[in-house]
């Protein structure tokens, strides 16, 4: 099964959120419905980045790397692997 890490850049604000799933489409609506708490104050989102991984481990191991990023950084992981 093929996981995904994923960065998301919120529309209207200057924020990103970084996730796992198997399931991108559902994932990418669940935050655009609300459905997740977190992220549903900077709703709409879109993607800016996907990175398929081979395994949900890895997919964790990268989101987890993603995270310790700052800001600055992130935007250049994006700009570098879109």
């Amino acid at each position: 099964m093929k996981y995904f890490t994923y960065i998301l850049k919120s529309v209207n604000h200057d924020q990103y959120h970084i996730g796992q799933t198997n399931n991108m489409e559902n994932r990418i609506l669940r935050h655009n419905n609300g459905y997740e708490k977190y992220t549903s104050k900077y709703k709409p989102w879109k993607v800016a980045l996907i990175i398929e991984k081979n395994s949900r481990s890895k997919a964790i191991i990268l989101e987890r790397k993603l995270k310790n990023l700052g800001s600055k950084r992130l935007k250049e992981f994006i700009e570098k692997y879109s």
